[in-house]
């Protein structure tokens, strides 16, 4: 967890919780079912406190301290571990490509339009899900989203 605000990481990841849970039971070898159940249960327009939560954090900079390029700052908000499902929680705020990867165990990722009309992997802010072994280049076109990353397992494999 971040140390610059304890108090506010705390909170925002109790936010996050609920969503961890449920994203742990989903097979995301099928990820529009996976996504489609994650928007149904949990659909942007209804994330608004965790939304306001998320985009105050990044604004006081703790949220996503390390920055990899002009258009793209990350950090890690908790490693896997029960209380999370066993899911690491990652957050990027991102305009343009990110480095290439694979996901072993498969990629959750909750996006919030920041700037333009974004979209992440072609789609538009919400859900996205990326199936167990599959490889991308993460791309944000046409704006800037803050994107929430759950890896089961925390498991990723830069190339």
């Amino acid at each position: 967890m971040p140390s610059h605000d304890e108090p506010r990481a705390a909170q925002l990841l109790e936010a996050l919780l609920p969503l961890t849970r449920r994203i742990a039971q989903l097979d995301l070898s099928d990820p529009a079912a996976a996504a489609g159940a994650l928007s149904a249960a949990a659909p942007p327009s209804e994330l608004s406190e965790l939304r306001a939560l998320m985009c105050a954090a990044n604004a006081e900079g703790w949220l996503t301290p390390r920055r990899a390029t002009e258009t793209l700052s990350f950090g890690r908000l908790a490693r896997p571990d029960e209380a999370t499902s066993g899911l690491s929680i990652d957050v990027v705020d991102m305009a343009g490509a990110g480095a290439g990867h694979t996901h072993p165990n498969g990629e959750v990722s909750l996006c919030f339009a920041l700037q333009g009309e974004p979209r992440f992997m072609g789609e538009p802010e919400g859900w996205v899900v990326v199936a167990p072994g599959s490889h991308h280049v993460p791309t944000v076109s046409g704006g800037r989203m803050l994107i929430t990353y759950f890896l089961p397992g925390g498991a990723m494999e830069w190339d």
